[in-house]
């Protein structure tokens, strides 16, 4: 059985927005290197961002991205529906939480964010937790 290939989304033509996109892309990269060694810092999820970020604004970082020896990893086996480490879903699930939480309960102070932002990170943790567990060989 022959499958269609996968087809890219539409580029973004604005300028302004495609650069603004291209720079939060190199954020989230730089975010998700500083995640391997500093443990409250999760990869993963940063290193997504930056691919979908790249993935409408610059098919050279994209394909740089996905093919890096370190960094692609991440990626690579998110996109291929073999899931997450258990060390990127952890730290992922405790930064989401601990940013939650402390924004609904101590930064705002609106009844609906009390009720509005937790319902998320449920959302958010629910997916998470069903995504399977990447077992990676030691390094």
């Amino acid at each position: 059985m022959m499958t269609e290939p996968v087809q890219r989304p539409a580029m973004i033509r604005n300028p302004l927005l495609r650069y603004s996109v291209i720079g939060a892309g190199w954020l989230s990269v730089i975010l998700g290197v500083i995640g391997i060694f500093l443990p409250v810092l999760p990869t993963t999820p940063f290193l997504l961002l930056a691919a979908a970020c790249f993935v409408r604004t610059s098919p050279r970082f994209y394909e740089w991205l996905v093919s890096h020896p370190r960094l692609g990893r991440y990626l690579v086996y998110y996109l291929n529906g073999e899931g997450m480490p258990l060390k990127a879903k952890v730290y992922t699930l405790i930064l989401m939480w601990s940013m939650l939480l402390l924004t609904a309960f101590v930064l705002v102070d609106r009844v609906m964010l009390h009720y509005l932002l937790p319902a998320i990170g449920v959302g958010v943790t629910v997916y998470i937790l069903r995504l399977p567990t990447l077992r990676l060989p030691p390094e």
